[in-house]
């Protein structure tokens, strides 16, 4: 299964609403809540939510839930406001298809006519945004970044998010249109926007980063950003936000990095503009963190190409790739880095079923002799390894990143939650028990989020050398910990929600689809445990050949 176009969906849904700018929408009917109650039957039932009258009574035999709980007596005829909130999402009621039940508002309707007053806006939830609750001021973001933020959470709220749910579970792959949507956003861009040259690349190309960000003024803050907003702009759906751009995300700065110019125009380009897709092959079934055991085989040919054969397993967006950046070995040159192009004979792909969705396109990849050029070589003969561990060492820090971003999304799930769902005659929140679990879990994410800002404000006032040299340890300590942190917020976030922690609809999706897939990256770019260990190896070679006595 392909995407539905986004595009398509949103210019349909615009038409009636251009058509009905041409005339000033009629006032809504005003009813009383005594004239509500009137209507109380299944056979004549409406329903008062927020301040606005809802007819349900040809919707009844259509809700999900059953008739049952709408001619309850506390809902049919009622103010059912608390009780509607209790068990669905406030974006329930903005669905078209909802939009069409609503006959009129409540006048003089107490709390829910003065929500209504308010526009219906919600209340900052604490702790939902690094820079919020507490965080009032950062010495890291200057007005640019502010920008970006602003133009990617727009962009991502009104194209990518709407659609987000549906194609996590369905299992829909990304189709070229909505790479071409992200390509002419600038968001594919933003994935190699630090690397050198690329500013003059995306004037030539007509592209533009989002917020007016130059290319030379992108800074590791900016990268921070995206990681963000992107996680968050997912909607809590973490095998489409692989699909769509994890892939692309690590296969793509290795050929900016260390490819030709030729290599970058050619196939980076197209990729940069969501033309073609591309992914990052390096884990094989018999290497995952341990990656000098891999078995795929380069043969040198006269004519400087190579003949490669192997396999690759748990390729993220490996089933939609048209290339392949791929390490394999050689019997007398060392490690070397390959561009290869899909093959239906001799680069092919099959699909592995993993806990989240398959909308992720995870690969596995089988290369039999396939003839890749001398000009695809990224890089430097014998050199494949450390080109993969530089940017192992960027692709861990963006998973930190959007790792700790969906660990906050989730807190943000578990907090409204408790301000809304009453057990025992009070809200979850008056619990001290659940107060307790939502101050470890925010605790351990801002906590978390305040070492990946001094971690990344190092990075900007390093060069790639400094970083790989001085920061591998530390970013591969705060991997290790950014998964430990997921881990507390997991377990909390299913205790508060219960049942709805293990259900894939309603209220408790995104906490669901969280539980199902947050030891992703516990294993991906690296285990906890080597991660850890790798950590404490790199700090001991600081002080191995100095003396350090108690």
């Amino acid at each position: 299964r392909t995407h539905a176009s986004p595009r398509a969906a949103l210019a349909a849904a615009r038409l009636p609403a251009m058509a009905a700018m041409a005339a000033p929408a009629p006032a809504p009917a005003v009813f009383t809540l005594e004239e509500v109650a009137k209507h109380n039957t299944e056979g004549d039932l409406w329903v008062a939510i927020d301040g606005k009258v809802y007819d349900l009574t040809k919707f009844a035999r259509l809700h999900p839930g059953g008739i049952p709980p709408l001619v309850d007596p506390a809902v049919a005829g009622r103010d059912a406001t608390d009780l509607f909130f209790g068990l669905h999402r406030a974006s329930v009621l903005q669905e078209k298809r909802h939009l069409k039940l609503q006959v009129g508002v409540v006048a003089d309707a107490g709390a829910s006519s003065a929500k209504a007053k308010k526009g219906g806006k919600q209340a900052a939830i604490p702790y939902a945004e690094a820079l919020g609750t507490w965080r009032k001021f950062s010495p890291y973001y200057k007005e640019s970044h502010h920008a970006f933020r602003d133009a990617l959470r727009a962009f991502m709220d009104r194209e990518i998010k709407p659609h987000c749910k549906g194609w996590d579970d369905r299992g829909d792959l990304p189709t070229r249109e909505v790479d071409k949507i992200l390509g002419d956003a600038g968001i594919l861009a933003c994935l190699v926007a630090g690397e050198h040259g690329v500013g003059d690349l995306l004037r030539e190309e007509g592209l533009s980063l989002p917020g007016g960000v130059q290319a030379e003024d992108f800074d590791y803050f900016h990268g921070l950003i995206l990681s963000e907003e992107i996680r968050r702009g997912m909607d809590g759906c973490y095998g489409v936000s692989d699909g769509l751009i994890g892939g692309v995300s690590i296969g793509l700065p290795p050929l900016l990095k260390f490819g030709t110019p030729d290599l970058i125009r050619k196939f980076a380009v197209p990729c940069i503009k969501g033309e073609k897709r591309i992914c990052l092959a390096i884990s094989e079934p018999y290497a995952g963190s341990d990656v000098a055991q891999i078995r795929c085989t380069a043969t040198p040919l006269a004519d400087g190409g190579w003949r490669v054969s192997g396999v690759k397993k748990w390729i993220t967006g490996g089933m939609v790739a048209d290339y392949f950046t791929t390490l394999a070995r050689t019997e007398k040159h060392g490690p070397v880095m390959l561009l290869l192009e899909r093959d239906n004979d001799t680069v092919t792909t099959t699909p592995i079923k993993t806990s989240y969705s398959p909308a992720a396109g995870t690969a596995y990849v089988s290369i039999h002799d396939a003839i890749v050029p001398k000009e695809r070589l990224v890089g430097t003969i014998g050199q494949g390894f450390h080109q993969t561990m530089a940017n192992f060492n960027f692709e861990r820090w963006g998973m930190i990143v959007s790792g700790n971003r969906h660990s906050r999304m989730v807190l943000e799930e578990c907090l409204k939650w408790a301000f809304t769902r009453k057990v025992f005659g009070k809200t979850l929140v008056q619990q001290p028990v659940i107060r307790y679990k939502l101050a470890e879990m925010a605790a351990a994410v801002e906590s978390l989020h305040s070492m990946l800002e001094d971690l990344t404000y190092q990075m900007c006032n390093m060069t790639q050398e400094e970083i790989n040299k001085h920061l591998a340890g530390p970013i591969a300590l705060l991997k290790y910990k950014q998964t430990r942190v997921a881990t507390v917020v997991s377990d909390n976030a299913c205790q508060i929600f219960g049942g709805r922690a293990i259900t894939g609809s309603g209220m408790g999706h995104i906490v669901e689809k969280f539980q199902r897939s947050f030891k992703f990256q516990a294993i991906l770019g690296g285990s906890e445990e080597i991660m850890a260990d790798f950590a404490i190896r790199q700090a001991m070679r600081q002080v191995q050949d100095m003396p350090a006595r108690l």
